[in-house]
Parts: structure tokens; C-alpha cells; sequence
């Protein structure tokens, strides 16, 4: 299939887990993609991994400096995008009585600021016909311990898939969103956890997902696109869960 041929996506923090699948499916399709990572050096080794279709910004989506400079280094490479994947972000957990004003301001700086700002700076680069969706997550549907702060982050995520989606009609841009699950990423890495901790956490998690195993990026990605392709084109304002019916059955 060559759904996106000659076509370009932005995916923010492409250079592993879900947005590299993203960005490998989208290539595999015909497309262009622009990545973007914290560092050159996960930068320069994801593209590397994706080829000659792969495009690289060193961009951290917790800095306004560099979300506001993002439009004029995108244009190196492209005048238009036609997928715009928010996908910047990590996990960092804290009890109510633990969680201090830094945990605070980097989730909401990355995740909340970061997507709203990414969003408003690449808007003026899509024309109809063009797709954004939003990375959110299957944690704002349910009361977690230790989630307070990163589960209202990832709801304002969940609110702007419908305020932008309003807004964006009439420029025939659609935005939708992705939730999900439990994943194997490293989303692990930031959350201040050692190796054995994850290990436990994750063992721990297994029997209570339906599948009883974590899910691939693949199978993100392959949702990503499918919500960016003609194929979703009456699909708008939604957020797809893909979650193995972790939230819904118990």
C-alpha cells in the first residue's frame, strides 16, 4: 500500500517506541517523515534506522524556545505537512503529598503547553485535507494512585482533540486522537524507577490486561495512520482507544 506517497508527517518524539513505528509505517507507505528527538544523538541514530525518507530536529517539546522555533526548521525540509502526530511525552508519577511544583510544571510543560504550542506553530503549514491527532492515554478514564498530575495532563491532551477539531472544520483539517494502553516502550525510563522496580511494576500489570501481554508500537502506529488516512475521512474529533479493553473490561 501507498497511502501517503510524496506525502510529509511531523511526528514529535519520533526517534523511538510509538512515533518511530509511526514514522516506519509511514515510510513503508510511500510518505516523507520529520522526526523529532531531545538529543542528536537519538535523533541522528533514529534516522539512520528509517532512511532516506527520514528528516531529523533536535526539538525538546518541553521548551517553548524550541516548539517556536520548530515551524522554521520543519521548512527545511517540506512547505506543507499533511500528518501532524503529537506524540512528545513521558511518564512521571508522585503521590498527592510528594508531588512538588518541578514534577508539576515539566508534565504540564511538555504535554499540555508543549501540544498546544506544537499544534499552533505547524498549523499554518496544513492545507486541507491534512490530518492532526493527539497522543493521550487510557489513564484519564480511570482513578490511578500516584497519576494525579500526569492524568489531568494527558485529559487537557483529550480536551483540545475536540476544541481544535471544532475549530479546524472549516479549514477541512481533521483531528483526532490516539489512547493507548500499556505499551512496550521506554516510557519507563523517566519515571525514576530502577530496572527491577520495572520489571515488578510490569509483571504486575500483565494479568490485568484482557491479552495478558503488552502491546506493540506497531500496532499503534498502525492505528495512527489508519486515523490519518482517506480511509478515516469521516472520522473526526475522536479518540480511538487501543488498549486490549484494559479500560472497559475488568
Amino acid at each position: 500500500m501507498q497511502r501517503f506517497k510524496n506525502k510529509f508527517a511531523l511526528i514529535t518524539g519520533g526517534t523511538n517506541g510509538m512515533g518511530f513505528s509511526t514514522a516506519q509505517q509511514f515510510i513503508n507507505e510511500g510518505g516523507n517523515v520529520i522526526i523529532t528527538g531531545r538529543t542528536s544523538a537519538t535523533v541522528n541514530r533514529a534516522i539512520e534506522q528509517l532512511g532516506d525518507n527520514a528528516f531529523g530536529i533536535v526539538s525538546n517539546a518541553g521548551n517553548m524556545r524550541d516548539i517556536l522555533s520548530l515551524q522554521e526548521h520543519v521548512k527545511r525540509y517540506t512547505e506543507s505537512i499533511d500528518l501532524l502526530f503529537v506524540n512528545a511525552g513521558y511518564g512521571k508519577f508522585a503521590s498527592i503529598e510528594n508531588a512538588d511544583e518541578a514534577h508539576f510544571d515539566e508534565l504540564f510543560n511538555m504535554l499540555v503547553k508543549g501540544t498546544f504550542f506544537t499544534v499552533q506553530q505547524i498549523l499554518p503549514m496544513m492545507k486541507g485535507g491534512s490530518a492532526i491527532i493527539l497522543n493521550t492515554s487510557v489513564v484519564t478514564g480511570m482513578g490511578m494512585q500516584n497519576f494525579s498530575v500526569y492524568s489531568a495532563a494527558k485529559s487537557a491532551v483529550q480536551s483540545f482533540i475536540k476544541t481544535f477539531a471544532a475549530e479546524l472544520t472549516a479549514k477541512d483539517i481533521r483531528v483526532n486522537g490516539i489512547s493507548p494502553g500499556y505499551i512496550k516502550t521506554n516510557g519507563f525510563n523517566n519515571t525514576g524507577l530502577n530496572h527491577e522496580q520495572v520489571e515488578g511494576a510490569i509483571q504486575s500489570i500483565i494479568p490485568t490486561i484482557p491479552f495478558k501481554r503488552f502491546g506493540e508500537s506497531v500496532e499503534i502506529a498502525n492505528a495512527v495512520l489508519f486515523l490519518a488516512s482517506q480511509e478515516a475521512s469521516y472520522i473526526h474529533g475522536t479518540e480511538l482507544t487501543v488498549d486490549a479493553g484494559v479500560s472497559v473490561l475488568k
